[in-house]
C-alpha cells in the first residue's frame, strides 16, 4: 500500500509540474503574440503614413484593404470555394454568401453608374463607365476555364490566396509567385490573341438591353434569386434534409 501511495504521489507531483510548465509556456506565447501585434500595428501605421504622403487617398486605401482582409479571414470567403465546395463536400454556405454579395454589389454598382451617367441610356458610351468593364467572348470562357483549374489545384482564388498568405500558409506564398507569372504571360498572350477568332469583342449592358434600370435590376435579381434557391435546394439534398 505504501508503495502504491508513493507512486500516486509522484504521479500527482509530476502532473502538477507539467501543468505549471504548460501554463508558463502559454503565458510566454501570449506575451510574444502581444508584442508581435504591437509591432505589426506600428509598422502598418507607418505604412499608412507613407502611403498618405504619396497618394492623398493612400491611408484610406490601406485601411479599406485591412478591413477587407479581416472580413475575408473571419468569413473564410473564397470565390473558388463557393464553386468547389458544393461539388466536393456538398457545403453551400459560401455559395449562398457569394450570391448575396452579387445582389448587394448590383445595387451599389447600379447606383454608382446612375450617379456617373444619369438615366440617359440612348447615348451612353459603355467604355466611359466606372468599373473597368471589358469585352467578353471566347477568350473569356477559355481564360475562366484555365483559371478555374489552377484555382482548384492551388486551393483558392486570388482573394483566398492572399488571405491564406497572411495566415502563414507556405503553399500560398508559392502560388502567388506563379499567379504573378501567369498574369504577366496572360497579358503578353492577349496581344497576338486579339488577331485570332478566340478574341471576340462585345459588351452587353443590361440597362440598354432591357430599356432601363428597373427592368435590368429585376432581371438581375431574378437570376440571382433562382440561383440562390437552386443552391439552397442542392445543399439540402446533399445533407439529406430532402
Amino acid at each position: 500500500m505504501s508503495e502504491n501511495t508513493a507512486a500516486r504521489s509522484i504521479r500527482r507531483s509530476s502532473s502538477s509540474v507539467d501543468k505549471a510548465a504548460r501554463e508558463r509556456k502559454r503565458k510566454r506565447n501570449r506575451t510574444i503574440q502581444i508584442i508581435a501585434g504591437v509591432v505589426v500595428v506600428a509598422v502598418y501605421i507607418a505604412l499608412c503614413a507613407y502611403a498618405q504622403s504619396v497618394n492623398p487617398r493612400g491611408a484610406y486605401i490601406m485601411l479599406i484593404g485591412l478591413g477587407f482582409g479581416y472580413v475575408l479571414q473571419r468569413s473564410r470567403f473564397c470565390f473558388t470555394a463557393a464553386l468547389r465546395d458544393p461539388v466536393l463536400t456538398g457545403t453551400v454556405t459560401l455559395s449562398k454568401a457569394v450570391l448575396i454579395a452579387f445582389l448587394l454589389s448590383s445595387v451599389f454598382f447600379a447606383a454608382l453608374h446612375i450617379r456617373s451617367t444619369g438615366f440617359d441610356l440612348g447615348t451612353l458610351d459603355i467604355g466611359s463607365l466606372p468599373g473597368n468593364m471589358s469585352h467578353a467572348g471566347i477568350h473569356t470562357l477559355l481564360g475562366g476555364f484555365i483559371f478555374g483549374i489552377g484555382a482548384v489545384i492551388a486551393g483558392g482564388c486570388a482573394s483566398g490566396t492572399l488571405m491564406r498568405m497572411g495566415e502563414g500558409f507556405v503553399q500560398q506564398w508559392i502560388v502567388i509567385v506563379f499567379f504573378v507569372i501567369g498574369s504577366v504571360l496572360g497579358v503578353a498572350i492577349m496581344v497576338p490573341m486579339r488577331e485570332t477568332f478566340l478574341f471576340t469583342e462585345g459588351r452587353g449592358y443590361l440597362p440598354q438591353l432591357f430599356g432601363g434600370w428597373i427592368p435590368a435590376l429585376i432581371f438581375q435579381f431574378g437570376v440571382l434569386g433562382i440561383l440562390y434557391l437552386f443552391v439552397d435546394w442542392f445543399g439540402k439534398k446533399k445533407s439529406g434534409e430532402l
